[in-house]
């Protein structure tokens, strides 16, 4: 059962990018990236020049999304959205995995068909995506519609010496298949399991607290596939590449093969549709931390016992933490993305998941949704501002066509940081307070046609550097949202920016009034009181203005 089809390379084969010229900018000559399988920080070299293949592992579609699954997504989108900016043409692969042990068991327990199941919150996790702004990938495979690339890559590895197949008393086989681990004299390369190498802490962290972000099984961190602790292993180590299927599996999730009739062992899948989608070797694979071990470290050794190279770079975004321990629903403390964004607007919600560099453990809490609405005032407060005093805003084609050349240098820099959001993300802030001091001056300044310039070129570049964060308040899917989501394009008003006008200025003419009274202790105690609630005051010839801190 062959698949007579070559991989493609879908920039060059589907993609209406592939007509678009490369023009990679300088700043990419400064990008470094870690490696987990080197435990370095290291210079990017792509191995195609001017394109990016990047493979991320995507949901197990057996519930509905929640905060930690939507982190990932988010944290690699950034990486993505980097590299675009950087002038690179990225073919980005995200998987669906939907068929799971997780998958038939929780539908068998509903009364549901698998497949209907799984198309459900499939769906789920896509309205997620598109809601908290991630980009659709290139291409989104199902391992359900992979079947034969998976055989194939199977019995690649079988004829190569790696694997073997359970037979039954008979000689037949079972449709159990294992990676032969002991064949394979470069196991345990990813996770560093064979070295005694320098200790990085995020791996450490992550081998204190296990390998899984939905537990089943008695260990929370770890369910156990029935497949992998068969007496019919060779070794511990080995694991399935084919399961025969369990008795009460459904008959439509079962597939014939020539070792015996089942399905998927967990890691094949995503060895398979990444040589797919993406060939021979491609620069980046990613996912969540906890997939390290032993899904990664099992994916890469099957790919490269079946004769491809892996991954030339292995990223993984850290988890969601809450109180210090990992969001799980086995915990309880799992938060479902609805729920959230019942509470807080999609653009809050996906800051609060941005808001740290992508290696470092998140944790989730209502001050951190509190912070990241106090960003979004700030922001969509200068915004709307410079584009009131500008007489609009820059057109969404002038903003994204900025080149990362044409960025603040600290916001690249700090991108070229192995995308370092925290320190991005201060450079942002720090142009909206050049900006708003450029704003209080312009009511002063004889020159306010050269101050009125330099007000564009900051709100162009704020607006430019929060676009590459995925957080420009004047694009999609924000702007739809409206004041849920968006800011103001800076000729209208949202309502509770013009509600918190009306009360500002309330105070800043009672201020007024006190100072021409010339009772200072008053005017100063209206001025502490605004300070104390994040409002700056700049008193100016033409009186006083006031922005968020």
């Amino acid at each position: 059962m062959g698949n007579s089809q070559e991989p493609q390379d879908f920039n060059t084969s589907v993609m209406p990018s592939s007509l678009t010229p490369v023009h990679v900018a300088k700043a990419a000559d400064g990008l470094n990236l870690y490696d987990t399988a080197s435990h370095q920080v290291s210079h990017f070299v792509p191995l195609k020049p001017g394109e990016v293949g990047i493979y991320v592992c995507g949901a197990t579609v057996q519930s509905s999304p929640h905060i930690g699954h939507i982190r990932a997504a988010v944290a690699f989108d950034i990486v993505r959205r980097w590299f675009l900016k950087l002038g690179y043409k990225v073919t980005f692969v995200r998987n669906v995995t939907d068929i799971d042990d997780k998958i038939l068991d929780k539908a068998a327990a509903a009364g549901q068909r698998w497949w209907a199941r799984a198309y459900y919150y499939e769906r789920e996790f896509t309205e997620a995506y598109n809601t908290l702004g991630v980009l659709p990938p290139t291409v989104e495979p199902r391992a359900t519609g992979h079947m034969p690339d998976m055989i194939d890559l199977i019995q690649r590895i079988l004829d190569n010496g790696h694997g073997y197949v359970v037979t039954d008393a008979d000689g037949k086989p079972t449709g159990n298949v294992y990676f032969d681990v002991a064949s394979w004299p470069h196991y345990g390369e990813l996770t560093h399991q064979k070295q005694t190498a320098e200790v990085d802490e995020a791996a450490a962290v992550a081998d204190r607290m296990g390998p899984s972000v939905d537990a089943t099984g008695d260990d929370k961190y770890n369910p156990v596939d029935p497949a992998d602790v068969s007496p019919d292993k060779h070794d511990p180590r080995d694991f399935a590449l084919w399961k025969a299927p369990k008795d009460t599996d459904p008959e439509d999730a079962r597939w014939s093969t020539p070792f015996g009739v089942g399905r998927p062992g967990w890691h094949i899948e995503c060895s398979a549709m990444s040589h797919r989608y993406l060939g021979d070797g491609f620069d980046i694979h990613g996912g969540g931390l906890d997939l390290r071990f032993p899904h990664h470290e099992n994916e890469m050794a099957q790919t490269r016992a079946a004769g491809y190279p892996s991954a030339a770079r292995w990223m993984h975004s850290a988890w969601v933490t809450a109180k210090g321990e990992k969001m799980s629903k086995s915990l309880g403390t799992g938060l479902s993305v609805p729920s959230v964004l019942a509470e807080n607007s999609a653009w809050v919600v996906r800051y609060a998941l941005g808001s740290v560099q992508y290696r470092s453990m998140l944790e989730w809490s209502d001050q951190a949704l509190v912070e990241a609405q106090a960003a979004y005032d700030r922001v969509s407060n200068f915004i709307e501002r410079a584009g009131v005093a500008l007489g609009g805003q820059p057109s969404r084609e002038e903003v994204t066509g900025i080149s990362a050349d044409d960025l603040p240098t600290d916001f690249v820099a700090a991108m070229n940081d192995d995308v370092n959001v925290s320190g991005a993300t201060a450079a942002i802030f720090t142009a909206i307070r050049s900006g708003n001091t450029l704003l209080s001056q312009l009511a002063d300044r004889a020159d306010s046609e050269a101050v009125q310039a330099e007000v564009r070129e900051t709100l162009l570049a704020v607006r430019a550097m929060l676009d590459t964060l995925g957080l420009d308040p004047l694009a999609e899917p924000w702007v739809s949202a409206g004041a849920a989501g968006g800011a103001s394009d800076g000729t209208t008003e949202t309502p509770e920016h013009a509600a918190l006008e009306a009360l500002i200025t309330e105070q800043l003419n009672a201020r007024a009034e006190a100072r021409k009274a010339r009772d200072f202790a008053k005017a100063d105690q209206i001025r502490d009181a605004l300070a104390e609630a994040g409002i700056t005051i700049e008193d100016g010839l033409q009186g006083s203005t006031w922005s968020l801190k």
